[in-house]
């Protein structure tokens, strides 16, 4: 695996290779001592063209576990402001001597570009392009995932897929980066998938995708999911009214606390998932975000050791 730019192009064993190492990753965060020397004398230029904090900082963080030297890149503030293009800002950061680019772009297929034209002889990783796709995002709710069920059913992670998982994702699937690369790799890893949004939240020829899609969120969550995933509404990404008001969208498709009370009386297992940041009374009640079922902080500790086992196997090749 030479870049990573979308989950649907990883093999159900690339997948389960990534959630392994990460596993032994994330032990790295408990010792005392929180590195590794697996990258020293290696670059990483995180390049983000869009404002990020979890994402940007994760990769980061896992890049100097690794001992690895980090330059961050931000398009504001920078010659890109000026009019300087893609390819010249890469191709200035490949002059720094870089073994792998982080790229976070607002124009879907960014990442592709950057890793197939030749302008650079870098590992490329997808940190979010338009409303492509957000890989590493996808992988730390695997991870998330995996744990949920090892916890209940008292078993081992390693070498687990997803098999009979059942996942719902709720709210703008439209814009949604995370909706799209969660659905090809739960899907790979043996899960079904459900999409639940307004129909003008739902994007056109999603019916052709390996989903299911409903309409409405009570009559999903009776369908006791192993997880609810919920997705911010990215206001900033919606030049068009695609509901009345945002109290009719909370009532209609938000986990309220009406929702959250249901599933505490129906004994349900599902847990609570979101990618953040998180829009609170709008698609998730505080209720919900802070409930025992929440595994939102748990998400951000795994995206760590999920992007330090990719930046470890693209740049070491390691199996």
């Amino acid at each position: 695996m030479r870049h990573l730019l979308s989950t649907r192009d990883l093999t159900r064993d690339q997948a389960i290779e990534i959630l392994d190492t990460a596993d032994r990753m994330a032990e790295v965060g408990q010792q005392s001592v929180k590195k590794l020397p697996a990258l020293r004398g290696r670059t990483v230029v995180n390049l983000f063209f869009e404002d990020s904090t979890r994402t940007r900082i994760s990769f980061e963080s896992a890049a100097k576990r690794l001992s690895a030297d980090v330059i961050n890149f931000s398009a504001k503030g920078s010659s890109v402001s000026k009019g300087e293009s893609l390819k010249d800002t890469a191709q200035t950061l490949m002059a720094m001597d870089a073994d792998a680019v982080v790229i976070r772009h607002g124009t879907s297929g960014a990442p592709q570009r950057l890793a197939t034209t030749g302008w650079i002889d870098a590992a490329v990783l997808n940190a979010g392009d338009g409303k492509h796709e957000h890989p590493t995002q996808a992988l730390l709710d695997a991870m998330t995932l995996r744990q949920h069920r090892a916890a209940l059913a008292g078993e081992e992670t390693t070498g687990a897929g997803l098999d009979g998982m059942h996942v719902i994702i709720v709210g703008d699937i439209l814009h949604s980066r995370v909706a799209r690369s969660n659905m090809w790799l739960l899907t790979t890893l043996g899960a079904r998938v459900t999409f639940v949004a307004p129909p003008t939240l739902m994007p056109v020829g999603v019916e052709h995708w390996p989903a299911d899609v409903v309409f409405d969120l009570d009559t999903a969550l009776a369908r006791d999911p192993d997880a609810v995933m919920l997705l911010r509404v990215q206001r900033e990404r919606m030049h068009a009214a695609f509901f009345p008001s945002e109290a009719e969208y909370a009532r209609l498709w938000g986990l309220t606390p009406e929702r959250l009370a249901a599933l505490d009386a129906a004994g349900a297992t599902t847990a609570i998932m979101h990618p953040g940041p998180m829009n609170r009374g709008l698609e998730i009640s505080s209720a919900a975000a802070d409930s025992p079922r929440s595994t939102v902080l748990r998400q951000v500790s795994n995206g760590v050791a999920v992007r330090m086992a990719c930046l470890y196997l693209l740049l070491t090749g390691a199996r």
